[in-house]
């Protein structure tokens, strides 16, 4: 019993209403096909078989006839001869109602289940429509992310139970987004107000290590405080960026990725050449729609990652296509092995390789969340997956 719990539970809603449907059919059919059974069967009996015993007997009982014949001088003025004749049509008669009966059994029974293939085809298609608004919400909340809560499902048609459903769902997007978009501006003001002292101390430090009365110590305080200042401008500017790239996009014009891509690298150029990393290019014509400006910014920080974190002498693989779905632009590079189970968390905020959150002189933290929010934001996907031979492939898939 709990197994066939299981099996039924595990079977989707509009297949479930589907053989409720047929197996009501069936029950209401065979019910009423057995009451038709049994009415038939006993107005055949009324109307025929007991009209016919009284047509032969005038009235009377048939006389009860055990042998198979009786002797001619049984019964006076050959009234044998009349019952055994009446005997054998009341037989007639009764074999015929039989068949009759028969006949409209196995008639009923073809076209109940016929019928009840027709029913299941009708029933599925009910369900189906029925079930069509459910579809529509769970859609909507699949395609749901922090950057796409302005959509709304706004549902038409009779107040049911489905569009006060709807509609539920919208007010808990609306009161959602309100809440995103307060989180967003805080986030975006509180950059903009950190901007100022930043640069403040930024122009004093800098003052002071022009100072010629300022002492070695003083000089060497200066620089390191100017290098914190320079982790923090960063750490501001990237939660700027995260904080704009998972707004929605308000520009979307074609962009051709190709051209971006070799800006993104020109702006990076300087880095492989330090680090001795070289940087291989596959890129073929790919046009997707968005905001040039965060494509631009979403692919300088894949390249800077894949600089930054390399080994000495490594080498960077950037491929760029384009197929039915869109455009897929692919960052491969050498680098430290990752685990498997590290590569999901490298695309939250402030999270780096082996969950360090102390070396913030290699970055913020949040140059794969803000590549992930930007694609996101375009309707595109980022992920990535751990190379066997040490270092990440990152992969982002952009609609046209």
């Amino acid at each position: 019993m709990t197994r066939r719990l299981l099996v039924w539970r595990r079977l989707g809603l509009r297949t479930r209403l589907t053989l409720l449907y047929g197996g009501l059919f069936f029950v209401a059919g065979s019910v009423l096909l057995w009451f038709t059974h049994l009415l038939t069967a006993r107005a055949l009996n009324q109307r025929f078989v007991v009209a016919v015993d009284k047509v032969s007997h005038g009235g009377r009982p048939a006389p009860a006839v055990s042998g198979a014949a009786l002797p001619a001088d049984s019964l006076p003025g050959g009234a044998l001869g009349a019952d055994v004749i009446a005997r054998r049509v009341r037989t007639d008669v009764e074999q015929g109602a039989a068949d009759v009966l028969n006949d409209v059994l196995r008639s009923s029974l073809i076209v109940m289940i016929l019928v009840g293939v027709v029913a299941v085809v009708l029933g599925y298609l009910v369900a189906d429509r029925a079930l069509r608004p459910l579809d529509r919400v769970t859609e909507t909340a699949q395609r749901l992310s922090e950057s796409t809560l302005h959509e709304r499902i706004a549902l038409r048609g009779p107040q049911d139970e489905i569009k006060r459903l709807a509609d539920t769902f919208d007010a808990m997007l609306d009161r959602l987004h309100r809440v995103f978009d307060a989180q967003r501006r805080f986030i975006a003001n509180a950059s903009h107000e950190l901007r100022t002292p930043l640069a403040v101390n930024r122009t004093v430090l800098e003052v002071s290590l022009e100072e010629p009365a300022a002492s070695e110590d003083l000089k060497a305080l200066a620089r390191a405080l100017l290098g914190a200042t320079a982790r923090y401008e960063r750490l501001i500017d990237g939660l700027l960026m995260l904080a704009q790239s998972e707004q929605e996009i308000t520009t979307r014009r074609p962009v051709d990725l190709r051209q971006v891509v070799r800006t993104a690298m020109e702006q990076i150029g300087p880095q492989p050449r330090r680090g001795k990393v070289t940087v291989h290019e596959d890129l073929r014509p790919a046009v997707a729609h968005g905001d040039p400006l965060f494509l631009e910014r979403c692919l300088v920080n894949l390249l800077e990652n894949a600089v930054k974190y390399n080994v000495r002498d490594g080498e960077v693989w950037v491929r760029l296509r384009e197929d039915d779905a869109g455009a897929c632009l692919t960052v491969e590079n050498t680098g430290p092995p990752v685990p498997p189970y590290e590569v999901g968390d490298l695309f939250e905020p402030f999270r780096r390789h082996g969950g360090d959150r102390i070396r913030s002189a290699r970055g913020a933290g949040l140059g794969l969340s803000i590549v992930r929010a930007i694609a996101v934001a375009h309707g595109g996907t980022a992920d990535a997956r751990a190379r066997p031979e040490g270092g990440l492939t990152v992969t982002v898939r952009l609609p046209r």
